[in-house]
């Protein structure tokens, strides 16, 4: 049986990430980077698709305890038995092209006898690597990828049934360290790294960053916890923010909803970059607008809804038959096929993105007007076309009223970049016609008088919890009577159990898609959001308090949480969510709480 989503924390080094759960196991490692194939896939499969637990041996339940190190991405998990106990120190340390994972099993108290069981399975459980003794170490070989393990001291180890198995016994204040490194396997092992210095530096540096954290208002650890996810989740390299550490954790269990977010959305810049530019991030947030502008670069006509961590552009949607999935959720999916789709909001959101760095003061970066006038002059052009909207739905294009007032969102800040720089030039005129034009349009076609709601494409009386944007994006003033309309209609129709789902799924679903899914903990921040914009802010603060409660023991969120059942769904741990949950905590606990 699959240890719960939520019973997994995270560790990472900036350039790939590893899921470890209350048992011990690291289930979820993909090696080098975020969207490489995976050499633990447990997660989404059985023990023998690749998995790496170190406990007390025998012990077949959870952890006593666990918690990372306060302000850090350093994991300790400790085991209490008959014998004494333990505590396991899980990181991985920074350093270019060579991702480690770090184990260091300490005693605290009697003698304790531990286990460890490495099954290494490259390509998602696929491969079984060839595991074999060089330079007193162990080094596992299959294809492009090669595994180095090591312990020390140096402990007995032997292989059996495909799987490298460690056992020793530490008293207390005695401690063994184990290491494991990647590299291609063309290549020479890379240094060593020294495992106690590792998470001397680790320790340091993450508190040193979180430090930088410049709000101070209510539930402060939930709101740096979050940024240091956001962080875990970037890929330094490029600066690109991976919308999710996982591949196809379903949004129904036993469902298909089950999807690949190992990529960056374009649909999360805004909103990441408000993020971390209110909290005091100025270089990351650079960082994610200087991706974003390569990744975009290009015939406007092209632009895409998602890109790979560098702006790879292909990111072909295949099945994993050999993997059960997570609680038999299948099929198991790589690449996401929504790449190809048409969502209008994208260009809206790229344009109100770089609205958003050019006003925080951000160094602007050559030929970026240039690249935002040609988007205008594509998207005045073919705005009126259907698209797959927001949710990427596979049921078939419609006018949906968020997309379209995405649309107003660029010809707005297209036409305020011009008024407040005169030094820049391009179609006052024509934007100003655009985002008139598109205004009068949503509010004839996308606006339900008898509900006194906006709905969630022309033509429909469906509700969407994008709607909630539409004060946020200044489309309307949040006293709108339509608004507030809205903002009703949304809370009681797609509400759940005090959460929000993004649309309803019953009957002949938009999505086109079999099946349900949970409450969608971004539009449940929203929710909290919209509520203050329009004057109930004690409700707002009440829903934010239960959302935070929803995190994992360890301060982590997932995609979507269902309340009937209390677990997490969807792909973990989740940017969007903890976006949310940061902007929220702006917006509710004020400017001067943020510095």
């Amino acid at each position: 049986m699959h240890p719960r989503i939520e019973d997994y924390a995270l560790i990472g080094d900036e350039q790939t990430a590893a899921l470890v759960g209350t048992d011990g196991s690291v289930d979820w490692l993909c090696l080098p980077r975020f969207d490489s194939g995976a050499c633990f896939a447990r997660l989404l499969g059985e023990e023998e698709n690749g998995h790496w637990r170190i406990a007390p041996r025998g012990a077949r339940g959870p952890c006593t305890r666990r918690a990372y190190r306060p302000d850090t991405l350093v994991l300790d998990t400790e085991w209490e038995t008959d014998e004494g106990a333990i505590r396991v120190t899980d990181l991985m340390p920074q350093r270019d092209r060579a991702p480690d994972v770090v184990r260091i099993v300490e005693g605290l108290r009697g003698r304790v006898t531990v286990r460890s069981a490495l099954r290494l399975r490259f390509d998602y459980g696929w491969i079984i690597p060839w595991m074999r003794r060089a330079d007193g170490h162990r080094v596992a070989v299959g294809g492009p990828d090669a595994v180095w393990f090591r312990s020390e001291p140096e402990v007995r180890t032997w292989g059996e049934d495909f799987t490298t198995y460690s056992e020793f016994t530490v008293a207390e204040g005695e401690s063994v360290a184990f290491v494991l490194t990647w590299h291609p396997s063309h290549e020479a092992r890379p240094p060593l790294v020294d495992p106690w210095e590792a998470l001397r530096v680790s320790v340091d540096d993450w508190r040193a960053w979180a430090a930088r954290c410049r709000y101070d208002g209510p539930h402060r650890d939930a709101v740096v916890r979050s940024l240091i996810t956001l962080k875990a989740l970037t890929y330094v390299p490029t600066g690109g923010i991976v919308a999710a550490l996982t591949t196809s954790l379903p949004e129904e269990m036993g469902g298909v909803r089950n999807w690949d977010y190992r990529y960056c959305w374009l649909r999360d810049s805004t909103l990441a970059l408000g993020a971390l530019l209110a909290a005091g991030y100025q270089e990351e947030a650079e960082a994610w607008r200087n991706w974003l502008l390569r990744a975009v670069a290009g015939d406007p006509a092209d632009l895409q809804i998602m890109y790979g961590l560098a702006g790879e552009r292909r990111l072909p949607e295949c099945e994993l038959p050999w993997l059960s999935g997570y609680g038999d959720s299948r099929p198991v999916r790589i690449g996401n096929g929504a790449v190809d789709q048409l969502q209008l909001d994208v260009y809206g959101e790229v344009m109100d993105s770089l609205s958003l760095a050019r006003t925080s003061g951000m160094p602007p970066r050559p030929h970026m007007w240039s690249l935002q006038c040609a988007l205008m002059k594509w998207l005045g052009e073919n705005w009126r076309q259907p698209d797959e909207g927001l949710w990427e739905v596979r049921g078939g294009r419609r006018q949906f009223v968020h997309s379209k007032v995405m649309v107003w969102v660029a010809a707005d800040r297209a036409v305020r970049a011009l008024e407040e720089h005169p030094d820049l030039s391009g179609d006052l005129a024509g934007w100003r016609a655009l985002r008139d034009e598109v205004h009068r349009e949503v509010c004839e076609k996308g606006y339900d008088p008898e509900r006194g709601t906006f709905t969630q494409y022309y033509g429909s009386r469906d509700l969407d919890a994008s709607l909630l944007l539409i004060p946020r994006v200044g489309f309307l003033p949040p006293d709108d009577p339509r608004v507030v309309g809205t903002v009703d209609a949304v809370r009681e129709e797609l509400g759940h159990g005090g959460l929000l789902r993004r649309y309803s799924t019953d009957g002949a679903a938009v999505d086109g898609l079999p099946g349900g899914e949970g409450t969608f903990l971004a539009c449940s921040f929203w929710l909290a959001d919209a509520l203050h914009l329009t004057g109930r802010t004690r409700e707002a603060r009440e829903l934010f308090e239960r959302l935070v409660g929803l995190a994992n023991d360890v301060g982590l969120l997932a995609e979507e949480y269902d309340p009937a059942t209390g677990r997490h769904l969807g792909n973990f741990p989740q940017a969007f969510s903890h976006i949310g949950l940061v902007n929220t905590a702006l917006a509710l606990f004020g400017a001067e709480e943020a510095g």
